[in-house]
Parts: structure tokens; C-alpha cells; sequence
């Protein structure tokens, strides 16, 4: 896919404890390097988050810890350095049965509105359950990272039109 500077760039950035994410991360990489969009995974911890590097689209991913993204996530996110209507998505990795989410979960909402304030537009948001604090992935989650992968691409898509 071609951006208005050349090939479509995605910088996908995770806090992953377990692994998790990392997988998840993996996986949306493999979707999309087979649809012709090159994506960066870096680990948070990897990144200085007022110099983030440039790209077409951000992917922020976090695993939910007591009904919230991370504590290193939500520091990560307050500080980065991004300019108003840059374009985000946002893929979590969260544990909680659905009527747990419901009551109490927010990882995704908390996110969103730390991007938001910051003038940043989301164009996509998604989840990957895990059976366990530890793992591994719910059954068939690499159909969750697929349709994330798609939603992205249909973004991506209007906003090159």
C-alpha cells in the first residue's frame, strides 16, 4: 500500500509482560506485511515517547492490569510527543470474562481518552482475550488480529484516498 510519501508506514508499540502482546504484536506484522504495509513492533520500553518516529499510523497495545492498561503504558502514553490528528489504534490484551469487561474493565477507554486529549484520532480498536493473568492467547485469537488487521487497512485506505 502506498502513502502520500511512499510505502505505508505502521509503528506498533506494546507493553507485553508475558509475552502475550508480543505475540499479538507478531501476528498483526505477518497480516499486514502480507497485505503490502510495512509495520515496526517495538516494545515501550525500547522507545523514547517524545521522539517517536514517523509514521503513517500508531498501534498502542497494553494488557489489562486491575481494569487498566499498565502503569509503564498509561507513563508511556502521557508522554508521548505526537501532533494533533496523528491517527491510532489500539489492540489489548485483556483477561476478564465479558460481564467482568462491562463492570469494571477500561483499559481501552483509558487509552483513548490519554490519545484523544492530545488532539490524536483513533481509527481503530480491538482485544485479544487470554485464558489466563499468564496465557496463553484464547482459541482462535489470530481471527481477532485479522479482523483488527482489516479494520486498519480500511483506515488506512480512506484517509490515502
Amino acid at each position: 500500500m502506498e502513502g502520500a510519501g511512499g510505502t505505508t508506514k505502521i509503528e506498533y508499540f506494546h507493553a507485553s509482560k508475558y509475552g502475550n502482546g508480543a505475540q499479538v504484536a507478531e501476528e498483526f506484522q505477518k497480516q499486514m506485511a502480507a497485505r503490502g504495509v510495512a509495520v515496526t513492533v517495538r516494545p515501550i520500553r525500547d522507545v523514547r515517547p517524545r521522539e517517536m518516529p514517523p509514521a503513517d499510523l500508531y498501534v498502542f497495545s497494553s494488557p489489562g492490569r486491575l481494569g487498566k492498561p499498565t502503569w509503564g503504558m498509561r507513563r508511556f502514553l502521557k508522554k508521548v510527543k505526537l501532533p494533533a490528528g496523528t491517527r491510532y489504534a489500539l489492540l489489548t490484551t485483556e483477561m476478564p470474562t465479558p460481564e467482568e469487561r462491562r463492570e469494571w474493565q477500561r483499559v481501552i477507554p483509558i487509552m483513548n481518552q490519554m490519545l484523544q486529549e492530545k488532539g490524536l484520532v483513533k481509527v481503530a480498536e480491538s482485544e485479544v482475550l487470554v485464558t489466563a493473568i499468564k496465557g496463553p492467547l484464547q482459541e482462535d485469537w489470530q481471527k481477532k488480529v485479522q479482523a483488527f488487521a482489516s479494520q486498519v487497512l480500511m483506515s488506512l485506505d480512506s484517509q490515502l484516498r
